[in-house]
């Protein structure tokens, strides 16, 4: 279900999703989902562990097989080729090079992406790992290597950014910079889709889609979903919408 307010309905859907259907064996990972994501704002998707955050940010970039329905990116079918410069995409699994140093990795994927000069030197700072940036990949912790995923999917200056739980494993400063980083681009005009199966992360998005087993439970600002479950928060809340639906 799909409960759009009228403050996203004045803002271009950067990201389009009508009743997607994905369907893995004998279990369906996404049950007839539908959604817009406005843009240049931080749209939190949230939910716990398994109930379908990842395999709906595969369908929005293009790389899940569905069973039906549709998915629009920027105007454009997703998976299209024209998006590919337009779209970042960060996975859980860190996805660079441990026998290249960080800014080997991030040289490497500038030249592909045909990056500015100067986009290198820019994202090491924008994540704060310009101390690590001689360092082999290899040798850094699970949250340093995340962070040089991240770091190249800055490089193009993408329109949309994918994000699929960037700050497990972060420190609470560094997770509080990220998040800062994250408010930046949109304000910028970038729009981020940011997944989380924490909780408190709510309060730092503009916007959130709450998920459980496949099905979407609300769609709506922070505000709007406590005042809609008469919450204090957004884990009360949650929890209000799961128990709402199976009474």
């Amino acid at each position: 279900m799909s409960t759009t307010s009228g403050s996203s309905a004045s803002r271009t859907a950067a990201v389009s999703v009508s009743r997607l259907t994905v369907v893995r064996g004998e279990v369906t990972a996404l049950d007839a989902v539908s959604f817009d994501v406005p843009d240049g704002q931080v749209t939190g998707l949230l939910g716990p562990s398994g109930c379908g955050k990842s395999t709906l940010m595969r369908a929005i970039v293009g790389v899940q097989v569905v069973e039906s329905g549709d998915v629009m990116v920027l105007g454009a079918r997703a998976g299209s080729p024209e998006l590919r410069s337009r779209v970042g995409y960060v996975t859980q699994a860190p996805s660079v090079y441990s026998d290249l140093t960080v800014r080997g990795n991030l040289r490497y994927f500038a030249t592909i992406l045909g990056a500015a000069d100067d986009a290198v030197e820019q994202a090491l700072d924008d994540v704060d790992l310009r101390a690590e940036a001689d360092r082999l990949v290899g040798r850094l912790s699970g949250g340093q290597r995340s962070r040089v995923s991240l770091a190249s999917a800055l490089l193009g200056s993408p329109d949309l950014l994918v994000l699929d739980e960037p700050t497990v494993g972060l420190d609470p400063v560094l997770r509080r910079d990220l998040w800062a980083l994250f408010h930046r681009l949109a304000d910028e005009g970038r729009t981020l889709l940011v997944s989380s199966h924490v909780m408190d992360e709510a309060s730092r998005c503009d916007r959130l889609l709450l998920m459980r087993d496949g099905h979407l439970l609300a769609d709506g600002t922070p505000a709007e979903l406590l005042a809609r479950t008469s919450s204090d928060d957004i884990e009360s809340a949650f929890l209000s919408l799961v128990e709402g639906e199976a009474s």
